[in-house]
């Protein structure tokens, strides 16, 4: 299961997804990018899915 912290960049909050808590590459985005991972959620899961 994933972790998820929240943080801030330049004074916006960001949200951050962890493999676990040794994860160098964290990947965080802010409220516009998370939006539109919202918006293409079908579209992204199939990516995911596929070979």
């Amino acid at each position: 299961m994933a972790i998820v912290d929240y943080g801030e960049y330049k004074g916006n909050k960001l949200i951050i997804l962890k493999r676990d808590e040794n994860d160098q590459y964290a990947f965080s985005f802010g409220k516009g990018k998370a939006k539109l991972i919202v918006e293409n959620f079908e579209a992204i899961k199939k990516f995911a899915e596929e070979e």
